[in-house]
């Protein structure tokens, strides 16, 4: 539901719930919101420590990296913070850079 003119996201496994204003990039409405429930990187695409599975709702997104986003985990809804924008409100989990660098140790 869009609240003024904003989506809400929640992060269901950090429970924190956001607003992102309309057209505006997740990550960068996470961080006005003073909200940390997703890693912070370099802001364009590149380190691929914003990654985020989302399990709900509508979104584009620029173009990503393949170092970071697969085609295969792009289908299946993973994607940069970074280079997402809502087109609803959002369901997504974080964390998964932080997961993927502990499974490959």
């Amino acid at each position: 539901m869009i609240i003024n003119n904003a989506y809400q996201i929640l992060v269901i496994n950090r429970q924190q719930v956001f607003c992102v204003p309309h057209g505006e990039p997740l990550l960068m409405g996470m961080e006005k919101a003073c909200q940390n429930a997703i890693q912070v990187g370099c802001r364009g695409g590149g380190c691929g420590l914003c990654k985020i599975k989302v399990l709900q709702g509508e979104y584009q997104t620029k173009r990503m990296s393949r170092a970071h986003i697969s085609e295969e985990e792009q289908a299946l809804g993973f994607a940069l913070a970074c280079r997402l924008t809502p087109l609803s409100d959002l369901i997504v989990e974080s964390d998964h850079f932080k997961l993927q660098t502990q499974q490959s140790k």
